[in-house]
Protein backbone atom coordinates (compact mmCIF):
# COMPACT_ATOMS: atom_id res chain seq x y z
CA UNK A 1 0.00 0.00 0.00
CA UNK A 2 1.44 3.37 -1.19
CA UNK A 3 0.67 6.65 -0.11
CA UNK A 4 0.15 9.62 -2.12
CA UNK A 5 1.08 13.84 -0.62
CA UNK A 6 -1.61 14.99 1.73
CA UNK A 7 -3.10 17.55 -1.38
CA UNK A 8 -3.42 14.62 -3.59
CA UNK A 9 -4.70 12.08 -1.36
CA UNK A 10 -7.39 14.35 0.22
CA UNK A 11 -8.55 15.23 -3.33
CA UNK A 12 -8.46 11.48 -4.34
CA UNK A 13 -12.28 10.64 -2.71
CA UNK A 14 -13.30 13.91 -4.39
CA UNK A 15 -12.13 12.94 -7.77
CA UNK A 16 -13.21 9.14 -8.00
CA UNK A 17 -16.42 10.05 -6.64
CA UNK A 18 -17.49 13.10 -9.21
CA UNK A 19 -16.25 11.29 -11.91
CA UNK A 20 -17.41 7.96 -11.27
CA UNK A 21 -21.26 9.93 -11.14
CA UNK A 22 -20.31 11.97 -13.72
CA UNK A 23 -20.04 8.84 -16.25
CA UNK A 24 -22.73 6.71 -14.35
CA UNK A 25 -25.12 9.48 -15.38
CA UNK A 26 -23.53 11.28 -18.90
CA UNK A 27 -26.91 9.98 -20.50
CA UNK A 28 -29.05 12.48 -17.77
CA UNK A 29 -26.16 15.00 -18.34
CA UNK A 30 -26.66 14.74 -22.38
CA UNK A 31 -30.28 15.63 -21.89
CA UNK A 32 -29.29 19.18 -20.86
CA UNK A 33 -29.15 22.14 -22.79
CA UNK A 34 -26.17 22.93 -24.70
CA UNK A 35 -24.12 19.63 -23.82
CA UNK A 36 -25.55 17.15 -25.99
CA UNK A 37 -24.09 19.66 -29.01
CA UNK A 38 -20.52 19.56 -27.19
CA UNK A 39 -17.74 18.58 -29.60
CA UNK A 40 -16.86 15.97 -27.67
CA UNK A 41 -18.85 12.57 -25.66
CA UNK A 42 -19.72 13.62 -22.37
CA UNK A 43 -19.12 9.41 -21.55
CA UNK A 44 -15.95 8.94 -22.80
CA UNK A 45 -14.66 12.15 -21.31
CA UNK A 46 -16.06 11.28 -17.77
CA UNK A 47 -14.20 7.72 -18.33
CA UNK A 48 -11.01 9.94 -18.93
CA UNK A 49 -11.27 11.34 -15.69
CA UNK A 50 -12.12 8.01 -13.76
CA UNK A 51 -9.52 5.97 -15.35
CA UNK A 52 -6.36 7.38 -13.37
CA UNK A 53 -8.22 8.03 -10.27
CA UNK A 54 -9.30 3.89 -10.03
CA UNK A 55 -5.46 2.88 -9.86
CA UNK A 56 -5.02 4.93 -7.33
CA UNK A 57 -7.59 4.44 -4.84
CA UNK A 58 -6.50 0.83 -5.55
CA UNK A 59 -2.81 1.25 -4.61
CA UNK A 60 -3.54 3.73 -1.43
CA UNK A 61 -6.37 1.62 0.55
CA UNK A 62 -5.99 -1.15 2.78
CA UNK A 63 -8.62 -3.31 1.23
CA UNK A 64 -10.57 -5.91 3.18
CA UNK A 65 -12.62 -8.82 1.37
CA UNK A 66 -15.72 -10.78 2.68
CA UNK A 67 -16.89 -14.14 1.36
CA UNK A 68 -19.08 -14.86 -0.95
CA UNK A 69 -17.53 -12.33 -3.59
CA UNK A 70 -16.45 -15.38 -5.56
CA UNK A 71 -19.49 -16.69 -7.02
CA UNK A 72 -21.15 -13.66 -8.58
CA UNK A 73 -17.62 -11.93 -9.75
CA UNK A 74 -16.79 -15.44 -11.48
CA UNK A 75 -20.58 -15.34 -12.76
CA UNK A 76 -19.95 -11.82 -14.41
CA UNK A 77 -16.72 -12.72 -16.07
CA UNK A 78 -17.73 -16.43 -17.39
CA UNK A 79 -21.06 -14.52 -18.49
CA UNK A 80 -19.14 -12.29 -20.52
CA UNK A 81 -16.94 -14.40 -21.87
CA UNK A 82 -20.13 -16.89 -23.26
CA UNK A 83 -21.89 -14.06 -24.93
CA UNK A 84 -18.37 -13.17 -26.71
CA UNK A 85 -18.43 -17.02 -27.64
CA UNK A 86 -22.28 -16.88 -28.73
CA UNK A 87 -21.32 -14.17 -30.89
CA UNK A 88 -19.71 -16.60 -32.87
CA UNK A 89 -23.56 -18.33 -34.08
CA UNK A 90 -25.43 -15.08 -33.96
CA UNK A 91 -26.91 -13.82 -37.42
CA UNK A 92 -26.38 -10.33 -36.40
CA UNK A 93 -23.63 -8.15 -37.64
CA UNK A 94 -24.61 -4.48 -37.29
CA UNK A 95 -26.05 -4.73 -33.71
CA UNK A 96 -23.38 -7.54 -32.86
CA UNK A 97 -20.78 -4.82 -33.51
CA UNK A 98 -22.07 -2.67 -31.31
CA UNK A 99 -23.07 -4.59 -28.60
CA UNK A 100 -20.39 -6.59 -27.81
CA UNK A 101 -17.46 -3.60 -27.09
CA UNK A 102 -19.77 -2.44 -25.04
CA UNK A 103 -20.34 -5.76 -22.95
CA UNK A 104 -16.55 -7.23 -23.43
CA UNK A 105 -15.30 -3.66 -22.14
CA UNK A 106 -17.58 -1.14 -20.74
CA UNK A 107 -18.88 -4.06 -18.38
CA UNK A 108 -16.07 -4.89 -16.66
CA UNK A 109 -14.84 -1.36 -16.25
CA UNK A 110 -18.09 -0.32 -14.96
CA UNK A 111 -18.17 -2.84 -12.63
CA UNK A 112 -15.07 -2.61 -11.53
CA UNK A 113 -15.37 1.19 -11.16
CA UNK A 114 -18.88 0.54 -9.10
CA UNK A 115 -17.17 -2.04 -6.93
CA UNK A 116 -13.48 0.58 -5.92
CA UNK A 117 -15.87 3.78 -5.66
CA UNK A 118 -18.62 1.90 -3.40
CA UNK A 119 -16.04 0.13 -0.75
CA UNK A 120 -14.25 3.44 0.18
CA UNK A 121 -16.44 5.57 2.16
CA UNK A 122 -15.11 9.10 1.49
CA UNK A 123 -15.56 7.93 -2.59
CA UNK A 124 -19.38 7.08 -2.15
CA UNK A 125 -20.18 9.73 -0.19
CA UNK A 126 -18.86 11.87 -3.20
CA UNK A 127 -20.42 9.76 -5.48
CA UNK A 128 -23.56 9.98 -3.80
CA UNK A 129 -22.99 13.95 -3.28
CA UNK A 130 -22.18 14.80 -7.00
CA UNK A 131 -25.63 11.92 -8.21
CA UNK A 132 -27.53 14.47 -5.97
CA UNK A 133 -26.31 17.39 -7.70
CA UNK A 134 -26.78 16.33 -11.16
CA UNK A 135 -30.51 14.87 -10.45
CA UNK A 136 -31.26 18.36 -9.35
CA UNK A 137 -29.65 20.01 -12.44
CA UNK A 138 -31.76 17.59 -14.64
CA UNK A 139 -34.75 18.19 -12.66
CA UNK A 140 -34.54 21.60 -13.06
CA UNK A 141 -33.11 21.96 -16.72
CA UNK A 142 -35.86 19.57 -18.17
CA UNK A 143 -38.39 21.34 -16.16
CA UNK A 144 -37.45 25.07 -17.29
CA UNK A 145 -36.99 23.41 -20.81
CA UNK A 146 -40.59 22.34 -20.70
CA UNK A 147 -41.72 25.75 -19.42
CA UNK A 148 -39.66 27.49 -21.87
CA UNK A 149 -41.53 25.07 -24.38
CA UNK A 150 -37.67 24.86 -25.34
CA UNK A 151 -37.69 21.11 -25.25
CA UNK A 152 -40.14 18.66 -27.21
CA UNK A 153 -40.52 15.35 -25.00
CA UNK A 154 -40.75 12.11 -27.10
CA UNK A 155 -39.16 13.48 -29.86
CA UNK A 156 -40.37 16.32 -32.25
CA UNK A 157 -40.73 16.30 -36.45
CA UNK A 158 -37.31 15.35 -37.94
CA UNK A 159 -35.69 14.10 -34.83
CA UNK A 160 -34.99 10.64 -34.10
CA UNK A 161 -37.93 9.90 -31.37
CA UNK A 162 -36.10 6.86 -29.94
CA UNK A 163 -33.16 8.56 -29.59
CA UNK A 164 -34.95 11.52 -28.00
CA UNK A 165 -37.40 9.08 -25.38
CA UNK A 166 -34.01 6.91 -23.86
CA UNK A 167 -32.38 10.21 -23.07
CA UNK A 168 -35.03 11.14 -20.89
CA UNK A 169 -35.52 7.89 -19.64
CA UNK A 170 -32.37 8.58 -18.42
CA UNK A 171 -33.05 11.91 -17.16
CA UNK A 172 -35.79 10.27 -15.10
CA UNK A 173 -33.47 7.30 -13.06
CA UNK A 174 -31.19 10.54 -12.73
CA UNK A 175 -33.87 12.26 -11.09
CA UNK A 176 -35.24 9.17 -8.81
CA UNK A 177 -31.52 8.60 -8.06
CA UNK A 178 -31.13 11.68 -6.37
CA UNK A 179 -34.95 11.65 -4.84
CA UNK A 180 -33.87 8.10 -3.14
CA UNK A 181 -30.67 9.88 -1.52
CA UNK A 182 -32.35 13.50 -0.50
CA UNK A 183 -34.98 10.28 1.24
CA UNK A 184 -32.29 9.10 2.98
CA UNK A 185 -30.53 12.40 4.08
CA UNK A 186 -34.11 13.07 5.41
CA UNK A 187 -33.93 10.64 7.49
CA UNK A 188 -30.31 11.61 8.76
CA UNK A 189 -31.27 14.82 9.27
CA UNK A 190 -31.12 16.23 13.03
CA UNK A 191 -33.51 18.56 13.87
CA UNK A 192 -37.15 19.42 12.14
CA UNK A 193 -35.76 21.57 9.85
CA UNK A 194 -33.03 19.84 8.18
CA UNK A 195 -35.69 17.12 7.99
CA UNK A 196 -38.16 19.39 6.36
CA UNK A 197 -35.65 20.80 3.77
CA UNK A 198 -34.70 17.46 2.98
CA UNK A 199 -38.21 16.42 2.60
CA UNK A 200 -39.32 19.27 0.41
CA UNK A 201 -36.04 18.31 -1.56
CA UNK A 202 -37.68 14.98 -2.33
CA UNK A 203 -41.02 16.50 -2.93
CA UNK A 204 -39.43 18.73 -5.80
CA UNK A 205 -37.38 16.09 -7.57
CA UNK A 206 -40.77 13.37 -7.22
CA UNK A 207 -42.52 16.67 -8.81
CA UNK A 208 -39.71 16.74 -11.33
CA UNK A 209 -39.78 13.44 -12.34
CA UNK A 210 -43.26 13.39 -13.64
CA UNK A 211 -42.17 16.08 -16.66
CA UNK A 212 -39.91 13.67 -18.90
CA UNK A 213 -42.61 11.16 -19.46
CA UNK A 214 -40.94 7.66 -18.11
CA UNK A 215 -43.17 5.69 -16.17
CA UNK A 216 -40.39 3.48 -15.02
CA UNK A 217 -38.66 6.68 -13.38
CA UNK A 218 -41.39 7.41 -11.25
CA UNK A 219 -41.77 3.66 -10.09
CA UNK A 220 -38.04 3.49 -9.46
CA UNK A 221 -38.27 6.79 -7.51
CA UNK A 222 -40.94 5.30 -5.44
CA UNK A 223 -39.25 2.13 -4.72
CA UNK A 224 -36.21 3.62 -3.97
CA UNK A 225 -37.78 6.56 -1.75
CA UNK A 226 -40.21 3.92 0.32
CA UNK A 227 -36.92 1.58 0.76
CA UNK A 228 -33.96 2.93 0.93
CA UNK A 229 -34.46 5.51 4.23
CA UNK A 230 -36.95 2.02 5.52
CA UNK A 231 -33.49 0.22 5.36
CA UNK A 232 -31.41 2.83 7.00
CA UNK A 233 -34.11 3.04 10.05
CA UNK A 234 -34.41 -0.90 10.20
CA UNK A 235 -31.01 -1.59 10.88
CA UNK A 236 -30.68 1.55 13.15
CA UNK A 237 -33.13 -0.74 15.18
CA UNK A 238 -36.60 1.52 14.58
CA UNK A 239 -38.35 -1.42 12.48
CA UNK A 240 -41.74 0.80 13.49
CA UNK A 241 -40.58 3.72 12.00
CA UNK A 242 -39.23 1.87 8.71
CA UNK A 243 -42.52 0.08 8.38
CA UNK A 244 -44.65 3.84 8.87
CA UNK A 245 -41.89 5.43 6.25
CA UNK A 246 -42.82 2.57 3.76
CA UNK A 247 -46.59 3.10 4.21
CA UNK A 248 -46.40 7.26 4.13
CA UNK A 249 -44.88 7.06 1.23
CA UNK A 250 -47.36 4.51 -0.38
CA UNK A 251 -49.89 6.51 0.67
CA UNK A 252 -48.45 9.67 -0.11
CA UNK A 253 -48.04 8.49 -4.11
CA UNK A 254 -51.40 7.02 -3.87
CA UNK A 255 -53.18 10.13 -2.72
CA UNK A 256 -50.80 12.14 -5.12
CA UNK A 257 -52.04 10.48 -8.03
CA UNK A 258 -55.37 10.65 -7.26
CA UNK A 259 -55.88 14.08 -6.61
CA UNK A 260 -54.05 14.49 -10.26
CA UNK A 261 -56.27 11.62 -12.08
CA UNK A 262 -59.35 13.48 -10.40
CA UNK A 263 -58.08 17.28 -12.00
CA UNK A 264 -57.18 16.39 -15.50
CA UNK A 265 -55.83 20.08 -15.73
CA UNK A 266 -52.95 19.27 -13.59
CA UNK A 267 -51.92 16.39 -15.86
CA UNK A 268 -51.04 18.78 -18.49
CA UNK A 269 -47.42 19.15 -19.25
CA UNK A 270 -46.59 16.11 -17.11
CA UNK A 271 -45.42 14.08 -19.90
CA UNK A 272 -45.01 11.10 -17.30
CA UNK A 273 -49.03 11.17 -16.14
CA UNK A 274 -50.14 12.19 -19.19
CA UNK A 275 -48.86 8.92 -20.67
CA UNK A 276 -50.33 6.85 -17.25
CA UNK A 277 -53.55 8.29 -17.86
CA UNK A 278 -54.20 9.61 -20.93
CA UNK A 279 -52.53 7.80 -23.63
CA UNK A 280 -53.85 4.13 -24.70
CA UNK A 281 -51.96 1.54 -23.15
CA UNK A 282 -49.90 0.28 -26.42
CA UNK A 283 -46.16 0.02 -24.76
CA UNK A 284 -47.37 -2.31 -22.25
CA UNK A 285 -49.01 -5.04 -24.78
CA UNK A 286 -45.34 -4.12 -26.73
CA UNK A 287 -43.78 -5.37 -23.47
CA UNK A 288 -45.46 -8.46 -22.97
CA UNK A 289 -44.58 -8.56 -26.99
CA UNK A 290 -41.45 -8.91 -26.44
CA UNK A 291 -41.04 -11.28 -23.31
CA UNK A 292 -43.14 -14.04 -24.90
CA UNK A 293 -41.27 -14.17 -27.70
CA UNK A 294 -37.91 -14.00 -25.67
CA UNK A 295 -39.08 -16.79 -23.69
CA UNK A 296 -40.75 -18.48 -27.21
CA UNK A 297 -37.33 -18.61 -28.81
CA UNK A 298 -35.34 -19.28 -25.99
CA UNK A 299 -37.18 -22.44 -25.81
CA UNK A 300 -37.03 -23.03 -29.63
CA UNK A 301 -33.22 -22.03 -29.26
CA UNK A 302 -32.42 -24.10 -26.06
CA UNK A 303 -29.53 -25.16 -24.98
CA UNK A 304 -26.92 -22.69 -26.01
CA UNK A 305 -29.72 -19.77 -27.41
CA UNK A 306 -29.20 -17.63 -30.74
CA UNK A 307 -26.27 -15.94 -30.41
CA UNK A 308 -25.50 -12.44 -28.85
CA UNK A 309 -27.40 -9.65 -30.64
CA UNK A 310 -29.61 -12.47 -32.29
CA UNK A 311 -32.98 -12.13 -30.82
CA UNK A 312 -34.39 -8.48 -32.93
CA UNK A 313 -33.33 -10.90 -36.50
CA UNK A 314 -35.49 -13.93 -34.74
CA UNK A 315 -38.39 -11.86 -33.52
CA UNK A 316 -38.89 -10.58 -37.04
CA UNK A 317 -37.72 -6.59 -36.62
CA UNK A 318 -34.49 -7.11 -38.31
CA UNK A 319 -31.58 -5.20 -37.23
CA UNK A 320 -32.70 -2.85 -34.71
CA UNK A 321 -31.57 -2.55 -31.60
CA UNK A 322 -34.15 -0.94 -30.02
CA UNK A 323 -36.50 -4.31 -29.93
CA UNK A 324 -34.30 -6.01 -27.54
CA UNK A 325 -36.23 -8.60 -24.96
CA UNK A 326 -36.54 -5.41 -22.08
CA UNK A 327 -35.93 -8.30 -19.80
CA UNK A 328 -31.97 -8.55 -18.96
CA UNK A 329 -33.03 -12.33 -17.84
CA UNK A 330 -34.93 -13.36 -20.88
CA UNK A 331 -32.31 -11.57 -23.11
CA UNK A 332 -29.63 -13.73 -21.42
CA UNK A 333 -32.23 -17.15 -22.28
CA UNK A 334 -32.98 -16.01 -25.34
CA UNK A 335 -29.40 -15.16 -26.97
CA UNK A 336 -27.60 -17.09 -24.12
CA UNK A 337 -29.31 -20.37 -23.90
CA UNK A 338 -29.13 -22.08 -20.27
CA UNK A 339 -25.68 -21.35 -19.74
CA UNK A 340 -26.53 -17.63 -20.33
CA UNK A 341 -29.33 -17.41 -18.15
CA UNK A 342 -27.75 -19.69 -15.67
CA UNK A 343 -24.21 -17.59 -15.29
CA UNK A 344 -26.87 -14.31 -15.03
CA UNK A 345 -28.29 -15.68 -12.37
CA UNK A 346 -25.20 -16.13 -10.65
CA UNK A 347 -24.00 -12.95 -11.49
CA UNK A 348 -26.85 -10.44 -10.56
CA UNK A 349 -28.97 -13.00 -8.53
CA UNK A 350 -25.40 -13.63 -6.96
CA UNK A 351 -25.36 -10.28 -6.31
CA UNK A 352 -28.56 -9.09 -5.10
CA UNK A 353 -28.61 -11.86 -2.66
CA UNK A 354 -24.93 -11.25 -1.26
CA UNK A 355 -25.73 -7.34 -1.09
CA UNK A 356 -28.89 -8.29 1.23
CA UNK A 357 -26.48 -10.41 3.22
CA UNK A 358 -24.02 -7.60 3.76
CA UNK A 359 -26.41 -4.63 4.42
CA UNK A 360 -26.97 -6.31 7.95
CA UNK A 361 -22.67 -5.92 8.43
CA UNK A 362 -22.50 -2.45 7.01
CA UNK A 363 -22.72 1.06 8.23
CA UNK A 364 -26.54 1.75 7.99
CA UNK A 365 -25.94 4.90 5.67
CA UNK A 366 -23.83 3.13 3.40
CA UNK A 367 -26.25 0.59 2.62
CA UNK A 368 -29.21 2.97 2.50
CA UNK A 369 -27.51 4.83 -0.07
CA UNK A 370 -26.15 1.93 -2.35
CA UNK A 371 -30.00 0.93 -2.39
CA UNK A 372 -31.09 4.50 -3.29
CA UNK A 373 -28.35 4.08 -6.23
CA UNK A 374 -29.24 0.42 -7.28
CA UNK A 375 -33.07 0.44 -7.28
CA UNK A 376 -33.84 2.16 -10.39
CA UNK A 377 -31.44 0.86 -12.53
CA UNK A 378 -32.69 -2.77 -11.06
CA UNK A 379 -36.22 -2.14 -11.69
CA UNK A 380 -34.55 -0.48 -15.37
CA UNK A 381 -32.39 -3.55 -16.15
CA UNK A 382 -36.05 -5.69 -15.58
CA UNK A 383 -37.90 -3.86 -18.02
CA UNK A 384 -36.27 -1.42 -20.20
CA UNK A 385 -32.53 -1.80 -21.07
CA UNK A 386 -30.21 -4.67 -22.09
CA UNK A 387 -27.50 -5.99 -21.06
CA UNK A 388 -25.16 -3.49 -22.81
CA UNK A 389 -25.98 -0.76 -20.38
CA UNK A 390 -23.05 0.52 -18.59
CA UNK A 391 -25.14 1.76 -15.34
CA UNK A 392 -26.58 -1.65 -14.43
CA UNK A 393 -22.89 -3.18 -14.34
CA UNK A 394 -21.52 -0.49 -12.23
CA UNK A 395 -24.68 -1.12 -10.22
CA UNK A 396 -23.78 -4.67 -10.02
CA UNK A 397 -20.37 -3.45 -8.85
CA UNK A 398 -21.70 -1.37 -6.13
CA UNK A 399 -23.69 -4.16 -4.82
CA UNK A 400 -20.51 -6.59 -4.52
CA UNK A 401 -18.79 -3.78 -2.67
CA UNK A 402 -20.60 -3.98 0.06
CA UNK A 403 -18.70 -7.64 0.68
CA UNK A 404 -15.78 -5.61 1.09
CA UNK A 405 -14.15 -2.62 2.61
CA UNK A 406 -11.24 0.15 1.58
CA UNK A 407 -9.24 2.35 4.33
CA UNK A 408 -7.13 4.99 4.41
CA UNK A 409 -3.67 5.23 6.08
CA UNK A 410 -4.64 7.77 7.66
CA UNK A 411 -8.03 6.27 9.03
CA UNK A 412 -6.02 3.10 9.90
CA UNK A 413 -3.52 5.55 12.03
CA UNK A 414 -6.44 7.26 13.27
CA UNK A 415 -7.93 3.94 14.88
CA UNK A 416 -4.58 2.61 16.25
Amino acid sequence: MSRLPGGVAALLPVWTGVAAAALHGAGALKSLPGLAALPFDLTAAAALLLLPALPLLLATRRWTLGRGLAVPLLGALLLLLWLVLAGTWSPSRAVLAEKLPQLVLLGPAMLAAGFLVGAEPAALGRFCGAALALGLLVGGAVAWGVAADRVVLGGEPGADPGRVRVQYQLAGLAIATAAALAAVRAVEARGAAGRLFWLALTAVLALAVLVPGGRLALLGLLAAVALAPALLLWRRGRRAAALAWVAGVGLAAIAGLAALAARPGWVEGLRTLERLFGDPASATPARLLLWERALRWGGLAAPFGLGTAGFTIAAGFGEDRGFYPHNHALEALAEGGLPGLGLWLAAFGGGAVLALRQARHVPPGRAARVAAVTLPVALSAMVSTDLGNRMVWFALGLLLSLAAEARAPEAEAGGG
